[in-house]
């Protein structure tokens, strides 16, 4: 039985269940989770919602350095010796979030080899999305990383269809996501629209149309190096 138990074993029941080292909350809108600072020894998993990272410079200037959505960790570093938060994660919508002790996770992860697998896929994916986000900065104008964000956050390229992008990533978020000012965002925003790649109906809606522009561009730029 117990090895029927084992092999049954569902990573996301796991996560949505209440146990020994194991919490689930709920969070109203711009609530913080834990701040830049705090002590680190709590994992989170987000069920749902959305959460951002932010980091405070020593100069008191802010970023926004990653949006979480569902079915997403969070706050992981304390599993490679972090022993204090180096950024600030706080509700951008009405959130349900589990949380697991540093203690309980490496239990599970030590006896749970299906757990193991989707939290191992999980820091793969996020070292991808860091990787192209650094190339994202070094290389792309300030235009592209927009257009790149918005096509992100509205979840291209993942099953099912394009989501509204909501408020709360008004133009000052988005700003400071992609490192330029709100009035450079506001312009390029307007020439999407005027475009066709985005409308607004409360929440901003990304059409395919901008996909496809950033697409042909990559490509060009594929072929231009092919050349050289």
């Amino acid at each position: 039985m117990g090895k029927a138990a084992k092999n049954g074993f569902n990573p996301k029941v796991f996560l949505g269940k209440v146990g020994t080292g194991k919490n689930i909350s709920k969070f109203r809108k711009d609530q913080i989770i834990f701040a830049q600072g705090d002590s680190a020894d709590t994992i989170f998993y987000l069920q749902e919602g959305k959460v951002k990272i932010v980091v405070t410079s020593d100069q008191g200037k802010e970023a926004v350095v990653g949006v979480i959505g569902p079915d997403q960790f969070f706050g992981e570093g304390c599993l490679n010796g972090q022993s204090v938060r180096i950024a600030t994660a706080s509700t951008m919508e009405e959130c349900l979030i589990t949380s697991i002790t540093k203690k309980a996770m490496l239990a599970v992860l030590h006896s749970e080899p299906k757990f193991s697998e989707m939290f191992v896929a999980h820091l793969l994916t996020r070292n991808n999305r860091v990787e192209a986000d650094l190339i994202d900065q070094l290389f792309n104008s300030s235009e592209k990383r927009l257009a790149r964000l918005l096509l992100l956050l509205a979840n291209f390229g993942k099953e099912g269809s394009p989501e509204p992008i909501d408020a709360s990533f008004d133009q000052g978020t988005l700003a400071e996501m992609i490192g330029t000012t709100r009035s450079r965002v506001s312009s390029f925003m307007n020439k999407f629209r005027k475009l066709g790649f985005i409308s607004y109906n409360g929440n901003i809606e990304v059409h395919r149309s901008l996909l496809n522009a950033v697409l042909q561009e990559r490509s060009q730029i594929d072929r231009d190096e092919k050349q050289n």
